[in-house]
């Protein structure tokens, strides 16, 4: 089985980055990596588009991706993140590695 990706990407205008990188940084990615169970999670920022956020959860495989996807617990961190910041537009990518050297 593959390795696989979740991948969000988010659009944060400038006035909202402050909040919005504290509040990832320490609430959002910590409960994301735990409730999704993951190997590994890490976040940043574009350099070609200042507005763009990406995080990336590292799971075992799609069906793992999959399974977090529909679980309660992604129903939960979806709710505080459009709590938290409802103008904030997001896109959620799964990965599946086709090839990894190294």
């Amino acid at each position: 089985m593959a390795k696989a990706y979740l991948v969000v990407r988010s659009v944060v205008d400038e006035a909202t980055r402050p909040a919005f990188d504290r509040w990832y940084s320490t609430e959002h990615l910590p409960d994301a990596v735990r409730d999704f169970g993951v190997k590994r999670g890490w976040r940043g920022w574009s350099r070609t588009d200042p507005s763009m956020h990406l995080a990336f959860y590292e799971f075992a495989d799609v069906a793992a991706v999959q399974r977090a996807q529909a679980s309660d617990a992604t129903r939960a961190l979806v709710a505080e993140f459009d709590r938290a910041f409802p103008k904030v537009t997001r896109t959620r990518e799964i990965i599946e590695v086709a090839d990894e050297i190294g």
